[in-house]
């Protein structure tokens, strides 16, 4: 007969099973720590991620007006009247680019105290600086040289060129320059 069981009768850990029931919750936690340390570190990647493809999208810059300064039957200065977007972040255009594409010439050009090759000036419309676009109602004027960049009178009549600007952020704005087929005698023209 199989004997009853009693409050007497008691189970019995050895030494063994309790160094491995350790070692598994030592793993569990080193496993748990991380876990939590990646997912913080993925988190601030995606938060980080996120704030740059927002600024790309949000910062936008408008072009407001264009003109063209007529010189031998040809533009040979473009100037660019722009603002900052509704929701932008402040964009400060010292630190943009602006790549020039026509059919005969090509430049990537960055800000500077006075026009070259390489070079646009801006100069201040409204607000309180001539670089930095700190309210929608700011207005600032760029300026690129398009006869030097062209190497020689500037853009002709009824040529086309593309202005891709790229702010701080990385947002970029493009520019269609349609020179008119006939400048006539005039000094200046809406490009």
């Amino acid at each position: 007969m199989i004997p009853l069981p009693t409050d007497d009768d008691r189970g019995q850990v050895g030494i063994g099973t309790l160094i491995i029931f350790i070692a598994l919750v030592l793993v569990a936690a080193v496993a748990a720590g991380v876990l939590v340390q990646t997912s913080g570190l993925l988190q601030s990647q995606a938060e980080s991620t996120g704030e740059d493809a927002q600024s790309e999208v949000g910062n936008q810059i408008s072009v407001v007006g264009a003109t063209g300064t007529v010189s031998s039957s040809n533009v040979s200065q473009v100037d660019l009247v722009v603002k900052k977007s509704a929701g932008s972040d402040p964009i400060d255009l010292s630190d943009a680019t602006i790549e020039y594409t026509s059919s005969s010439a090509s430049a990537t050009l960055t800000h500077a105290g006075s026009t070259s090759a390489n070079e646009f000036t801006t100069s201040k419309i409204s607000g309180d600086s001539s670089t930095v676009l700190t309210n929608t109602g700011d207005r600032v004027e760029v300026s690129i040289d398009a006869a030097t960049i062209e190497g020689d009178n500037g853009i002709a009549e009824g040529e086309e060129v593309q202005l891709r600007i790229v702010d701080q952020s990385g947002a970029t704005t493009i520019y269609g320059v349609n020179v008119p087929d006939s400048l006539g005698d005039r000094s200046y023209v809406t490009v």
